[in-house]
């Protein structure tokens, strides 16, 4: 698979740290930066990884913050993304079977490099399980069609 990465500034030490267990696993990695430990907005950044996964320039997106939170409502905001804040194992597999997450949203504050390697490999080889779940999945995408929400 081909992976789209980045970060801001807090999450810049995992977030080098994981392109080389992506590159490991065999994945090649689209690095969106941040690429040193210098203040960014991370708005942009996780645009571009997000817009990467649904154009279909990578397979899957991973971005990284402080706490993930900001990273994953940034991601969310663009349409056709379905990203998942997963800082422990169940939720990184869960968001790939139930929800076919295509963005991967962690916190460098929150996970050490051990536990986020961990929850890369799960969401990067759980399939998603379809059935009634791709029925959930096609009414999530239409709520972005919805004026209303």
């Amino acid at each position: 698979m081909r992976i789209a990465i980045g970060s801001d500034h807090a999450g810049y030490e995992l977030k080098s740290h994981l392109v080389g267990l992506v590159e490991e696993l065999g994945h090649e990695v689209d690095d969106h930066g941040t690429n040193s430990t210098d203040a960014v907005d991370y708005p942009p950044i996780v645009a571009g990884v997000a817009r990467a996964v649904v154009a279909g320039e990578v397979d899957r997106g991973i971005v990284l913050g402080g706490s993930g939170q900001g990273e994953q409502i940034a991601a969310n905001k663009v349409r056709g993304v379905r990203a998942a804040l997963c800082n422990e194992l169940y939720t990184a597999k869960a968001s790939r079977a139930h929800n076919d997450a295509n963005v991967l949203a962690l916190g460098a504050r929150v996970v050490g490099f051990g536990l986020a390697e961990e929850i890369v490999k799960v969401w990067l080889s759980a399939p998603f399980d379809g059935g009634r779940h791709a029925r959930r999945v096609e009414q999530i995408s239409a709520l972005e069609d919805a004026t209303d929400g």
